[in-house]
């Protein structure tokens, strides 16, 4: 379908002008639905699979299609723009577009930053909802991903909005991102206490738990000798691990071998400090001591 022949059948009973004009929106309606309809039926498809094949999540391939849509519609004006004959006018709205698209770009430069840094996150995958990550400082479990923002519920049950331009720049801690997740626990017995009892009693509470994974194996070295105590540090392994998991199975782990100890006369010491220091005081000195 072309401009001449439409404005040629037009002619004959209307005005040039006007025949110029109603030819060439023909031509640039019919132009922009042929486009825009065939890409959507060829293009999004395309999209969708290939999005599919990066294990995105439902909610990451929104955004992503709606983009390409967006891409897709700016295509179409653009040909059928072109084959109505209004070069000029395509040219204005080029150089009109191109100048908006600048001052928009120094205005929202923090939003485009955090926009790219939401499409990493999203091919990148290095978490996803219903993870619990750890960065600067914070840690909570992802509620929500958007290309601007992620959202965090802390383990106090606040909700914190953070830039993703936050999270693709500093490092990110995903603990859950494995199906495993290894603790670890220092346990401090005496100088004088027995380590290979000690070191047994470790392992067989780790392998008396029943969430404690047999394989990997429960492990014990010892790691420190310190002023007051000898410290035995404990690894042991849980399964599909949440925040909860952890801290309710190292609570009963740790509740466990304190109490084997105390059966088997195991002492955990605790740090003494001694302050000493002369008082005068009406011709009298004195020392005072205290632990803590």
């Amino acid at each position: 379908m072309q401009v001449p022949a439409i404005r040629s059948i037009l002619s004959g009973f209307l005005p040039a002008g006007v025949a110029d004009t109603i030819a060439s929106t023909i031509v640039f309606v019919a132009a922009f639905a042929v486009v825009y309809v065939a890409g959507r039926a060829a293009l999004m498809p395309l999209v969708d699979r290939s999005l599919a094949s990066r294990n995105l999540d439902e909610h990451a391939r929104k955004p992503l299609k709606k983009i390409a849509s967006i891409l897709l519609l700016f295509v179409a004006v653009a040909v059928a723009f072109g084959m109505a004959g209004f070069p000029n006018f395509l040219q204005s709205l080029a150089t009109i577009g191109a100048a908006a698209t600048l001052a928009i770009g120094f205005a929202l430069q923090d939003v485009l930053k955090n926009f790219v840094a939401g499409v990493f996150i999203f091919t990148d995958k290095p978490f996803r909802i219903g993870d619990w990550i750890e960065w600067d400082g914070h840690s909570g479990v992802v509620e929500d991903i958007s290309l601007r923002v992620t959202r965090v519920r802390t383990f106090d049950n606040e909700l914190l909005t953070v830039p993703n331009s936050n999270l693709t720049d500093d490092v990110i801690k995903n603990p859950v991102a494995k199906d495993q997740l290894r603790l670890k626990y220092l346990f401090g017995i005496g100088y004088d206490d027995d380590i290979d009892e000690a070191t047994d009693i470790i392992v067989e509470e780790a392998e008396a738990h029943a969430d404690i994974l047999e394989d990997p194996a429960p492990s014990v070295r010892l790691t420190e000798l310190g002023d007051s105590s000898v410290g035995l540090q404990s690894r042991i392994w849980i399964d599909n691990p949440s925040r909860s998991d952890f801290v309710k199975t190292r609570a009963e782990y740790v509740k466990a071998v304190k109490e084997r100890f105390d059966e088997a006369g195991i002492d955990i010491p605790y740090p003494n400090r001694t302050i000493s220091g002369g008082l005068e005081m009406a011709g009298l000195d004195s020392a005072v001591t205290a632990d803590d």
